[in-house]
């Protein structure tokens, strides 16, 4: 009777792969997460908006996100927070971790074909949303508004919004919520607004 070695073999390596992919998603919403209540935690700490958006810019990447860190080392230091620029640092620095996190699992010689493709499609969706992120933080400050970032998640999206003089109305609300589903695919009820003061 002959014992068939090379089906044991594939079923493994097979089981390896999922449980890879298993991990990456567990430390994406790990991440996502954490990101979410850090979120939470400096909401109620901010105490000055109106800045400029760094995404209107001109400067490159790395510039804006070098001079961003020095601001946002300054304004601590001097006991002023900036909420919004502390969030999309923070949001971005999630980001990059989870990125980097990727691409190593990517990069390994024995990572198979179908794990890379799973990588490059959460890649590619972590770029769909920051692309989603800087135009509905764009179309919310071209309606009138100070400041504000979003943050999308897989079934969500959270707006932080600087809160207009009399706080935000129903109108306001209407304004926002129809910014947000001209540029993505969610619902209303999908969608979280929030007032910083």
């Amino acid at each position: 009777m002959k014992v068939k070695t090379g089906g044991f073999s594939q079923l493994w390596k097979r089981n390896a792969v999922v449980a890879a992919i298993a991990l990456f998603v567990c430390v994406a919403v790990y991440l996502n997460w954490n990101y979410e209540q850090e979120v939470g935690k400096t909401l109620g700490e901010s105490t000055m908006v109106g800045k400029e958006d760094p995404l209107v810019t001109q400067e490159d990447q790395s510039t804006q996100q070098e001079k961003t860190e020095e601001t946002l080392a300054e304004e601590t230091q001097s006991g002023n927070s900036d909420y919004f620029a502390t969030a999309r640092l923070n949001r971005q620095q999630s980001r990059d971790s989870a990125l980097a996190l990727l691409q190593d699992a990517a990069a390994k010689e024995d990572a198979d074909e179908t794990l890379k493709e799973e990588v490059n499609q959460s890649i590619q969706t972590m770029a769909d949303y920051t692309v989603t992120e800087a135009q509905i933080e764009n179309l919310v400050v071209a309606k009138g508004y100070q400041d504000c970032v979003a943050f999308i998640g897989e079934n969500s999206l959270s707006l932080a919004v600087a809160m207009p003089e009399g706080g935000l109305t129903d109108v306001d609300t209407a304004k926002i919520v129809d910014v947000i589903q001209q540029t993505s695919n969610f619902s209303a009820d999908q969608i979280k607004i929030i007032g910083v003061e």
